[in-house]
């Protein structure tokens, strides 16, 4: 959640904030409303406790006749203290609703617009000319399939569409890739975790998951637990109500685990293959930095993306995500996009993103200077979304017999293979 003091301070950069995110304006006029009416009600309830706790003083000192007269004001005083202190509780749920209601502020340098409205900054490696080499392209399904690497018949058979298996050389493939992202990870200095897939709601709503986000949720009712669609929950919930002392900054984690997303909204688009699924594994890296340092951070974290993409040889660009397409915990979000051949165009692979203290404050997490305790600040970067990494991998180093050649970077992790061969009819 945003810092109310800067709410009430200069709403209008919170109008403008909403506004470019195409959200709802009115929400910062109404929650305004209701942070008034809440101090205004905590003022009441303590001017009623403490004429209460001064009319308690009074009454052992009172004479018989002034007693009966203390005790009836003592007792319509005990009726108004518990109206005035349900009247408070009532005030900060409506505010609290509607703080939790509103994005993060936008960074200033992010684009206005919506999901094509975003600015390329870099672009890295080169394109290859199919046509020039002599054959069209397969793509990832048809290449994987002959690899005995995917299997979405079996996957659409046992769980329904958008399931899939990865067999064989697709099963070690996507071992190869996690084990060589959590390497390069771990030589960065983070910490390898291997997080829940189910949180309770709190860690989901601290994270900014149960607001636009929601449809996109798996929530199990009976047991009241959620279905991650990233380990960026458990890891932003890992130091939930704590204090971190300053000096043991920036903390560091990067998360395997497996993701869950209903895809809602998304009928007919990216039906073929495993581009966009329901169930996926990815390699997540997660900050906690001094908010001072946040700006910096976000940008060590895409370097890390890049570094990783390269690893690949992967073509890809870097783009700055337009104000529309941030989600709400997001101030600033960097998206790489790798080139898919047989779409022509690029596609997400990784996302940055830069929090600053909105998560912090919603699960209670704060660092320690000195005598000084503030919110820090949260960062989320994807190292490697499994399927989308395979779909990249496979088209863009694929040959003309249908082999995939292996970057020189994965091949430690797949007992040295140089090319992945297709199976045998």
């Amino acid at each position: 959640m945003i810092d109310l003091r800067l709410l009430r301070e200069d709403p209008d950069r919170v109008r403008a904030s909403q506004r470019a995110r195409g959200e709802d304006v009115d929400l910062v006029d109404a929650l305004l409303s209701a942070d008034e009416l809440r101090r205004s009600s905590g003022v009441r309830f303590d001017e009623l406790r403490n004429e209460q706790k001064s009319l308690g003083k009074l009454i052992p000192r009172a004479t018989p006749e002034e007693r009966t007269e203390l005790l009836k004001k003592a007792e319509q005083l005990k009726a108004d203290v518990k109206a005035a202190d349900a009247a408070q509780d009532e005030a900060d749920a409506d505010a609290k609703r509607l703080l939790l209601q509103l994005g993060n502020i936008v960074h200033e340098d992010v684009p206005v617009g919506g999901e094509e409205d975003f600015v390329v900054l870099e672009t890295h490696g080169t394109i290859r000319d199919f046509g020039a080499e002599g054959f069209e392209p397969k793509d990832h399904l048809e290449l994987g399939e002959a690899l005995g690497a995917i299997d979405m018949e079996r996957g659409a058979k046992v769980s329904g569409s958008r399931f899939y298996y990865l067999t064989g050389v697709g099963a070690l493939l996507e071992l190869a890739l996690v084990n060589a992202a959590i390497a390069q990870a771990t030589e960065a200095g983070f910490t390898p975790m291997l997080t829940p897939a189910l949180v309770r709601p709190r860690a989901m709503e601290g994270t900014g998951f149960l607001g636009q986000a929601a449809e996109n949720v798996y929530h199990l009712e009976k047991d009241d637990y959620y279905l991650v669609g990233t380990s960026e929950v458990p890891l932003a919930a890992y130091h939930m109500d704590e204090i971190i002392d300053a000096a043991k900054l920036p903390l560091r984690y990067a998360g395997f685990s497996p993701c869950f997303r209903r895809e809602a909204g998304t009928y007919g688009k990216d039906t073929r293959g495993i581009f966009r699924v329901h169930q996926f594994d990815k390699v997540e890296m997660f900050s906690y930095v001094d908010p001072a340092d946040a700006e910096a951070e976000h940008r060590r974290l895409l370097e890390w993306e890049k570094q990783w993409l390269t690893g690949l040889e992967l073509p890809f660009q870097v783009i700055d995500v337009a104000t529309g397409d941030l989600g709400a915990s997001a101030s600033r979000k960097f998206d790489c996009e790798a080139w898919i051949p047989t779409q022509g165009k690029y596609r997400e692979l990784t996302s940055a993103s830069n929090c600053d203290g909105f998560q912090a404050r919603r699960l209670s997490v704060r660092m320690r200077d000195g005598k000084k305790v503030q919110p820090l600040a949260t960062l989320n970067g994807t190292l490697c979304a499994v399927p989308r990494t395979i779909v990249a991998l496979l088209e863009n180093h694929q040959l003309p017999d249908g082999s995939v050649r292996v970057p020189e970077m994965l091949r430690p992790y797949l007992g040295g293979r140089e090319v992945l061969e297709p199976v045998a009819k």
